[in-house]
């Protein structure tokens, strides 16, 4: 592929398989907004997918034939399946449906169209489409982040009202977010004409990464104490991805229910303010620090020494609270030539852009997470969540990338590679933005 100075589509050549479901009526607009950013477009059709649109749709709106099997006898007097391999620079797969995942995640070449994925090294793309009860299936999940660990970038799914009648993740992305999706890619892989993999996992070899989960318990006497919800799922996920791309990983954990994924340091931690002095250890030697731990804003100013009795002549108790200090805003105090890069969360039920990015700037961040808790099956507690992440770009705004409801397990893995690149790519494109991203 050229390399290109701007985000542009010109040019490219693009294979744009299609499978069985019934988003691929999204398909044939889709090849249309292509061929319109100019890009060569050659189409592949699943036999499931040629039930729900004829190839002559998607031949007309590209001009070219379109192929659907890969024992046609015309085209493969020449090995056709390998030069059509060989043609394409970029593979997009949209729809893919659950089956088609199970199948590339499997390494089956048993059609035209997963022949070819498996015959092609260039940059990979899928944008699955199902039911949500299939997307959310574990089977699935797991099918997924085989597919994110072989090189393959899942552009959604979106999430809404699907065709069988149900509300949830597995729609499609419409065309236009995936367009910009490729855009966004390709404008990152122009500004980095030496990273020689850019639609693979970031490579965290030889970094130190630290991580703070989970929630704090501020005691107000020996049997009560101060918390919040936080399962420390995502944080978990964090340390999890980061360790799976060749990391240090030290994750410092307040009290949960879950295990410590393999290869990973934990330090376990009560208070915020034992977390706080267990911050400050890693940070010395750690590239980046992530504060993804629900920390309790206040804790009582005198822990009672035995437990505190209900009084039977008053029907209120008052306890005196203190202020906790700010961990992440601590640790990103420090010297800048000195502390690690730093990733914040900000939790919010409003106005989340805009306490994020006031977040970002008070309290001297490199990077922020923000979370929508107010969204129903998502954030604390939910195997799913949502975020929108955000970074300082130019004076006109800032580095901005939205990721739409997806497992927790995958929406890590796309903060960790988002925060390893920012740390290393200081020419990345900082406006690159897209409304609908896995």
């Amino acid at each position: 592929m050229s390399q290109r100075t701007h985000a542009s589509l010109m040019g490219t050549r693009i294979l744009l398989g299609i499978s069985g479901g019934i988003a691929a009526y999204k398909s044939a607009h889709l090849a249309r907004l292509l061929k319109k950013a100019g890009a060569e477009v050659r189409v592949v059709m699943t036999e499931g997918a040629q039930a729900f649109i004829a190839p002559l749709t998607l031949q007309a709106l590209t001009g070219e034939p379109v192929r659907t099997s890969l024992l046609d006898p015309e085209a493969e007097a020449g090995m056709g399946h390998i030069e059509l391999a060989r043609w394409a620079e970029l593979i997009l797969i949209a729809p893919a449906t659950a089956d088609l995942m199970a199948r590339l995640a499997q390494g089956q070449a048993d059609d035209l169209l997963t022949t070819l994925c498996l015959a092609n090294d260039a940059q990979w793309f899928m944008a699955p489409a199902m039911n949500q009860a299939m997307w959310r299936h574990p089977a699935t999940l797991e099918n997924a982040r085989r597919l994110q660990d072989y090189g393959w970038r899942l552009l959604g799914p979106d999430a809404g009202d699907q065709a069988c009648g149900d509300v949830g993740p597995g729609r499609m992305l419409e065309p236009e977010a995936i367009v910009n999706e490729l855009l966004c890619d390709l404008s990152k892989t122009a500004s980095k004409p030496s990273d020689p993999s850019p639609n693979h996992a970031a490579d965290a070899s030889g970094l130190t990464i630290t991580i703070t989960a989970g929630p704090t318990r501020e005691p107000l006497d020996p049997v009560r104490y101060l918390s919040n919800h936080s399962s420390g799922k995502m944080g978990y996920a964090l340390a999890q991805a980061a360790v799976e791309r060749g990391a240090r990983v030290r994750l410092i954990s307040g009290p949960v229910a879950l295990e410590t994924p393999p290869g990973v340091e934990r330090v376990d931690v009560e208070s915020a303010l034992e977390m706080l002095e267990a911050a400050q250890k890693a940070a010395v030697d750690s590239d980046i620090f992530i504060g993804c731990a629900a920390v309790a804003d206040y804790r009582a100013e005198q822990i009672a020494e035995h437990k505190i009795k209900k009084s039977s002549d008053e029907d209120a108790l008052t306890l005196r609270l203190v202020k906790n200090p700010d961990i992440i805003a601590t640790i990103a105090e420090n010297a800048v030539n000195s502390r690690p890069f730093v990733v914040g969360f900000a939790a919010e039920t409003r106005d989340l852009e805009r306490y994020a990015l006031d977040k970002l700037t008070r309290k001297q961040l490199d990077m922020i997470v923000a979370n929508d808790v107010s969204q129903p099956g998502l954030g604390f507690g939910a195997d799913e969540n949502a975020a929108l992440l955000l970074w300082h770009g130019s004076e006109a705004a800032p580095g901005r990338l939205e990721l739409s409801p997806q497992p927790k397990t995958m929406l890590a893995a796309r903060i960790i590679d988002t925060a390893i690149k920012r740390l290393s790519a200081t020419d990345e494109h900082p406006s690159c933005t897209s409304s609908q991203v896995t």
